[in-house]
C-alpha cells in the first residue's frame, strides 16, 4: 500500500468521530423527541424517586452518563435533563452532576471536531492572510474572553458553541475550563426549576423555562457577559489609541 492512499486512509479514519456524532444527533433528532420529554419525566417520577433513595450513587451514576450521551450526541431533551438533575437531586448535587456531564459531553464534540474537520481547517488559518488572518489572531488573544461569551449569551445554541471553538483551532484547556464555569449560571436556573418540579407535576402544570428571562435571572447573566467582554474592548481601545 502507497504511503499516498495510507495518508488517505488515515485522513478519512479522523473524521469518523465527528460522522458518527451527526449521524446519531440526525436519527435522535428525528427518533426521540418523544421520549425525552417532561411526559416522561412525569410518568416515571414515582420510579424514580424510590431508586434515588435507595440506589443514590447508582442512580448519579446512570444520570450522568444518560446526560453526557445526549450532549455528545446533540439529542433532543437537553433542557429536560438538566430539570431533571434538579428534580432528582437537588439544587446542590442536581448542579454538579449537570454541569459536570454537560462538560464531558461538550468535550466530545469539541474533540471530535477539533479531530476532523478542526485540524484541516486551522492548518488553512495559520496559513491564510490578510482579514482572515486578523480576525484569527484577533480569536486567538481573546481566547477565554471569547468563548466566555459563547457559553454565556442566551441566543447562542449549545452544540455550535461546542463545535465552532475546535474548528478554528482554539486551546482545549480554554475551551474545557470556559465551558466548565461558563454554562454554571445556566446549569443553577434550570437546574432551580427541575427542583420545583414535582409541585408542577402535581398541579398537572407544564414547567415554566421562561424563568430563564425574567430580569433577576437574565440581567446577572448579562453583566457576566459584559465582563467577559470587557478585556476585548479595552485591548480594541488601547489598539486604537496605538495608531
Amino acid at each position: 500500500m502507497s504511503d499516498i492512499t495510507q495518508a488517505r486512509r488515515s485522513g478519512l479514519a479522523r473524521h469518523i468521530p465527528l460522522l458518527v456524532i451527526l449521524t446519531v444527533a440526525t436519527v435522535g433528532f428525528f427518533t426521540l423527541g418523544d421520549y425525552l420529554t417532561f411526559e416522561t419525566l412525569r410518568d416515571n417520577r414515582e420510579a424514580l424517586l424510590v431508586w434515588r433513595d435507595t440506589h443514590f450513587w447508582l442512580l448519579a451514576a446512570g444520570f450522568v452518563s444518560v446526560y453526557i450521551l445526549i450532549v455528545a450526541f446533540s439529542l433532543p431533551g437537553a433542557a429536560v435533563a438538566s430539570m431533571t438533575g434538579g428534580f432528582l437531586f437537588g439544587l446542590f448535587s442536581g448542579t454538579v452532576f449537570n454541569v459536570f456531564a454537560a462538560t464531558i459531553g461538550a468535550s466530545a464534540i469539541f474533540l471530535a471536531a477539533r479531530w476532523g474537520l478542526g485540524e484541516s481547517l486551522t492548518a488553512r488559518l495559520e496559513s491564510s492572510e490578510g482579514t482572515v488572518k486578523k480576525l484569527k489572531d484577533g480569536l486567538h488573544e481573546n481566547e477565554i474572553p471569547v468563548l466566555f461569551l459563547l457559553r454565556l449569551v442566551p441566543v447562542v445554541p449549545f452544540f455550535v458553541a461546542n463545535l465552532v471553538p475546535a474548528l478554528v483551532g482554539v486551546k482545549f484547556r480554554n475551551f474545557l475550563i470556559t465551558t466548565a464555569l461558563g454554562i454554571i449560571p445556566g446549569g443553577i436556573v434550570y437546574t432551580w426549576i427541575g427542583v420545583g418540579l414535582g409541585g408542577v407535576f402535581d398541579r398537572g402544570e407544564t414547567p415554566d423555562v421562561s424563568l430563564l428571562w425574567e430580569p433577576f435571572v437574565i440581567g446577572p447573566i448579562l453583566g457576566l457577559c459584559a465582563l467577559a467582554a470587557l478585556p476585548i474592548a479595552i485591548k480594541a481601545l488601547r489598539g486604537k489609541k496605538g495608531v
